[in-house]
């Protein structure tokens, strides 16, 4: 029986004629049988006598030997001819005899050290024959005592972390799929051997076509299908946190539309003449503008990194059905920012308001297109609170446009507005029966009902050039879903913090606005307290959601967990442990009936389709 070995390999560079330590040898654990192998007919008798003679201690069954195996190996890869300059390895046990590894038969008679004197003859020939070719190196320090020691790895890119390529932009399939294109293959390298998970999931994920939107609802769960479900498997690792840009999500321009829009509700305390008892400081507005700038500017910089780095991860968000309304949010919170200039509005360039309403244009043509063509992204399937971003935008644009001294181009997007708030305001009335309902940590998202009424209203009275009877019946609808959200106090008990909480700032503050100008049309005690009290509600709701953002961002670091609403494979792959898993936690009569129809299944297939071995019986018969 072949026995375990204790083998210690000391490599012997060129360090001591340069001046360098060696290397600190390394002890393996090899079957003796290979060392029997390794060392040849010829030495095993020089080897055994040796051993004959100090008794049973190396010779006895079970006994184990520890040899010391040197090994003269080069110090770079081009001096790898040592077999040719006499270069050899010696063994040695325990007992001080030593056995000769011989490269040749004529070298069958060794000496104890004679692979060392050996290896320092043939160094100086070595060092004059070798060439040293510069080779990118990994320095990895070790902090063992006495001292430090330093090791130098070969860099490979077989250890880069390629779990996340199939989102990158810059990965080694897109420059595998450019060269292709341009009809220069790239070589092979046998370093980069990837595991077989990670080919596994790149295979899930390595069509050009993100996920259907039947895909999208099969995957997920939740009414923003931002959970994965329990028999779903994420592309992506879900045990450890992803990179950042990976992790930020565009939903974070929620922040953008709470700040921006209090810079506006500040100017129109300033400049309205309902409230100018209040004799707000022009200072406030300038404050909350160039901070809501600032934010803009940097949830901007981060997303547009995301892009750059990440556009498969923006793809499948933009073709999410439900994330996909975050995307008006960059172009609102601009047209918040510029309607609360501390200018007045109607010096601005019409090119600006321009610039700002082609993007919503674009996104209103897709998106209603969708609405209205049916399909697997039908209003009836996708429709949500978040919808009303779709909307709000075209609202907006009229109110600016209006301002700035724009007439029939305001008058267009406010009708596209109105109609398609009409019909999305009686579909998310009408929820279907299978919809699932809203978790408490999203109810937040219910206040967007309040913000499209809300700027509608402002909307057409500047139209209009009054507050008519059509903005006050805007506004008296966005008040009353105002009053029936917040007498719902369950709503907000036991609310988990995230960014779905921003939903609560920018309607309130809409609100706030609308009733402002309303009791600049109708000023009695009444609408001026109206329009105070909704005002001071806004502000501390907007402080309040800033600061919790500021802490679960800084001190609790969970603001932005794994955006698994994005990781979600091409088909189906599912683990069997989570089906049984979901099929433990659900009913008795759920059980039931799917271990019925298994059965049912089987019995079927095995009256089908007889087995194998069947078949061979049955062919075997005469």
């Amino acid at each position: 029986m072949a026995t375990s070995e204790g083998v210690q390999m000391a490599a012997e560079l060129d360090g001591a004629a340069r001046g360098r330590p060696s290397p600190e040898a390394l002890r393996v654990t090899v079957p003796s049988a290979v060392i029997a192998g390794f060392a040849g007919k010829e030495a095993v008798p020089a080897a055994a006598s040796p051993a004959a003679a100090r008794g049973d201690r190396a010779g006895a069954p079970g006994t184990e030997a520890a040899y010391s195996v040197s090994l003269s190996v080069p110090a770079s890869p081009s001096g790898l001819h040592l077999a040719q300059l006499g270069a050899c390895a010696s063994v040695r046990s325990d007992g001080g005899d030593a056995v000769r590894v011989a490269p040749s038969p004529a070298e069958a008679t060794p000496g104890p050290d004679a692979g060392h004197h050996t290896a320092e003859a043939a160094a100086p020939q070595l060092l004059k024959q070798a060439r040293f070719h510069s080779q990118p190196t990994l320095t990895i320090r070790t902090e063992e005592p006495p001292l430090q020691r330093m090791r130098s790895v070969s860099r490979s890119d077989s250890t880069r972390d390629r779990r996340f390529d199939q989102f990158k932009t810059f990965s080694g399939r897109l420059e595998r799929q450019l060269s292709n294109l341009r009809g220069v293959p790239l070589p092979q390298d046998p370093a980069e051997v990837e595991p077989a998970d990670s080919k596994i999931s790149e295979e899930e994920t390595d069509d050009d076509e993100v996920p259907t939107a039947d895909r999208y609802f099969a995957a997920l769960e939740g009414p923003e299908l931002e959970t994965l479900r329990p028999t779903e498997v994420s592309a992506l690792p879900e045990d450890e946190a992803w990179p950042f840009l990976l992790r930020f999500p565009i939903s974070a321009f929620g922040m953008c539309l709470g700040v921006s829009s209090q810079a506006m509700l500040w100017k129109a305390l300033q400049t309205e003449p309902a409230t100018a008892f209040l004799r707000v400081s022009p200072g406030v507005n300038h404050a909350l503008w160039w901070a809501s700038v600032a934010l803009m500017g940097l949830v901007s910089a981060i997303y547009l990194l995301k892009v750059v780095f990440y556009f498969e991860a923006v793809r499948r968000e933009f073709h999410h059905p439900i994330r996909v309304n975050f995307f008006f949010a960059p172009w609102i919170a601009c047209l918040f920012l510029v309607k609360g200039l501390p200018r007045p509005v109607w010096t601005i360039h019409h090119v600006v308001w321009y610039v700002l309403m082609a993007p919503i244009f674009c996104l209103d043509l897709k998106i209603y297109g969708q609405w209205m063509s049916g399909g697997d992204r039908r209003l009836s399937k996708v429709a949500n609170p978040t919808n009303h971003l779709a909307v709000v935008g075209n609202f907006v644009g009229a109110l600016l446009g209006t301002r700035m001294g724009l007439r029939e181009a305001p008058i267009f997007f406010f009708a596209v507005g109105l109609a398609h708030y009409v019909v999305l305001f009686v579909t998310l009335y009408q929820r279907l029966p299978t919809n699932v309902q809203l978790p408490k940590d999203l109810h937040p998202v219910f206040f967007l009902f309040v913000a499209a009424p809300s700027v509608a209203s402002m909307a057409w009275a500047r139209l209009c050039g009054e507050f008519n009877y059509g903005a006050k019946i805007a506004y008296f609808i966005s008040l009353f879903l105002y009053m029936s959200l917040v007498v719902r106090i369950n709503f907000f008990r036991g609310v988990r913090f995230s960014l779905a909480w921003w939903a609560y700032t920018f309607p309130m503050t809409s609100a706030a606005i609308a009733t402002t100008l309303y009791a600049s049309a109708v000023t009695t005690v009444l609408t001026r307290a109206l329009a105070v009290g909704l005002s001071g509600i806004a502000s501390v709701t907007v402080t309040g959601v800033l600061v919790a953002t500021m802490y679960h961002a800084f001190v609790r670091r969970d603001l932005f967990p794994n955006d698994v609403s994005i990781a979600i494979t091409q088909r189906p792959k599912a683990k069997f442990s989570k089906i049984l898993a979901h099929l433990r936690s659900s009913g008795t009569d759920v059980k039931e009936l799917v271990f019925s129809v298994s059965r049912h299944a089987g019995s079927d297939a095995s009256s089908e389709s007889p087995s194998p071995m069947a078949r061979g019986r049955c062919g075997a018969e005469p």
